[in-house]
């Protein structure tokens, strides 16, 4: 999905004078909307220092999108290497410039041999060069949900998840459990909230009392500038659409009614009027600020998902407390499902390298998702839930978002449908209309023509330039 996603390494985040004049802690914070991650990294080349890397049986020159782990797939590679002597070059775009990045590599004499998938609004632009995998032993090797979430058109499968990610509400259990404690609490623990309208009375109960309770509001601040806007333009944005198209018991169709938009405005407004900050400071207001705020223990909730985990933990938060409640937001019939699980990093082929390169490749896809250095790389040191049977209780993260999320579905809570959307505008159309809904200068009726009618528009322009759309499947 098109994201600035938090680098965990090169830049460290130093809180405003506001947070700083707070506490002294400071956020671990590094964010991919700078210069550097804007720009295609240069090609990394993994030379392996034991087994000599020759190219007679492949090689393989692997074009990634996410900038925050290009430590992790430089050692992935050299580590393959090793152990082959196949080549693999490893080359990493920022998640912003991902998108306009691959075309004009694919289009290179020297193209990438794999390369990210991300979302519907990538694989329509790649299709063409994608080599179909349902017949591969890495798709033999998915999970159920890996599979169902692989993209493709018709029996041929063309692209395969290599992460499930999570998002949700986020919450501080030690600040809640501090809550509960206090007489005027409208519930005694975290397990009393069950649904939206008891998150909502707590919600605003605490920001009513959060002078008493040593913060400074209840949620963290809504961020609508290009930092963080992705949480509301898209993840966010994704449920009230996901619940119609639940209704319909369809995985697509090229027009929505909205009926659920008012649903999503009852969230929205309960993060705007409960935050630290006011309602005019949210088009401007930093991601890494917002964070700051949960990770440093001003407020009692954040809605994110796992990647931000390298952010919030070593600060304020003792590990263990954060916890992660189901995605809320006011839909008839959620309380059946928890946090929405995002398969949108994917992995593809390309179906015009040589035969000898693509083995490879395939090879090296495998070889990170079932030998014992890659499983450990995968879920240990990029905190990744992989959806692979490869993966043993042993091979899990310790991403208290992802146990958390996880959780939710050992108690029987199904996963919200992480229904595709078209394209980036479709997701600026919405946050702009936020933006101008919660400045006053224009109304909500601005951000449902942006759902309904936008999702019609972008669909069409999809249809019209790339010829197909996604297949529309029973949902359950």
């Amino acid at each position: 999905m098109a994201r600035i996603i938090p680098s965990r390494r090169t830049f460290q985040y130093i809180p405003s004078e506001r947070t700083a004049r707070r506490t002294k802690a400071t956020v671990r914070a590094a964010f991919a909307a700078t210069t550097a991650s804007l720009l295609l990294v240069a090609p990394l080349a993994a030379c392996g220092s034991g087994t000599a890397a020759n190219s007679a049986n492949g090689q393989v020159y692997f074009l990634n999108s996410k900038s925050e782990n290009i430590t992790e797939f430089q050692e992935l590679a050299e580590a393959f290497t090793d152990e082959t002597g196949i080549p693999v070059t490893v080359s990493t775009g920022g998640a912003v410039s991902y998108d306009t990045a691959l075309p004009s590599e694919l289009a290179k004499s020297n193209p990438p041999t794999m390369f990210s998938v991300v979302g519907y609004a990538t694989y329509f632009k790649v299709k063409d060069y994608l080599a179909p995998l349902q017949d591969t032993e890495l798709y033999g090797l998915l999970t159920e949900d890996g599979k169902s979430a692989a993209m493709g058109d018709g029996d041929n499968v063309y692209s395969i998840p290599y992460v499930t990610e999570y998002n949700g509400i986020l919450y501080n259990k030690k600040i809640i459990a501090d809550y509960c404690a206090k007489d005027y609490a409208v519930i005694g623990s975290a397990d009393d909230i069950t649904d939206f309208d008891t998150l909502k009375s707590v919600v605003e109960s605490i920001q009513q009392h959060k002078d008493d309770l040593g913060l400074d509001g209840a949620w963290t601040t809504p961020n609508l500038d290009s930092s963080g806007s992705y949480r509301y333009g898209d993840h966010m944005a994704r449920l009230p659409i996901s619940a119609e198209l639940r209704d319909d018991n369809i995985t697509f169709k090229p027009e929505i009614t909205g009926k659920y938009v008012a649903q999503f405005k009852e969230m929205f407004d309960l993060q705007a009027n409960n935050n630290p900050e006011s309602k005019m400071m949210i088009s401007s207001f930093p991601l890494d600020d917002s964070t700051s705020q949960f990770a440093l223990g001003r407020v009692a909730f954040y809605n994110n998902g796992t990647w931000i985990y390298s952010q919030l933990k070593d600060n304020e938060i003792a590990p263990g407390d954060i916890g992660v409640l189901p995605y809320w937001i006011g839909v008839p019939g959620e309380e059946d499902y928890g946090a929405m699980a995002v398969y949108d990093a994917q992995w593809g082929l390309n179906k015009n390298a040589s035969e000898k390169d693509r083995q490879a490749a395939l090879k090296f896809m495998k070889w990170m998702i079932s030998s014992d250095k890659g499983k450990e790389v995968i879920s240990k040191e990029m905190d990744y839930s992989a959806p692979f049977t490869t993966f043993g209780a042993d091979d899990q993260p310790t991403n208290e978002v992802a146990i958390g999320a996880e959780a939710l579905a050992k108690q029987g809570k199904k996963y919200i449908y992480n229904v595709g959307l078209p394209n980036q505008q479709f997701k600026d159309n919405i946050v702009n209309a936020l933006v101008e809904y919660v400045q006053g200068t224009g109304d909500w009726s601005g951000v449902e023509s942006a759902f309904v009618d936008g999702w019609k528009t972008e669909w069409g322009h999809v249809k019209e330039t790339q010829g197909m759309l996604p297949d529309a499947k029973p949902l359950e």
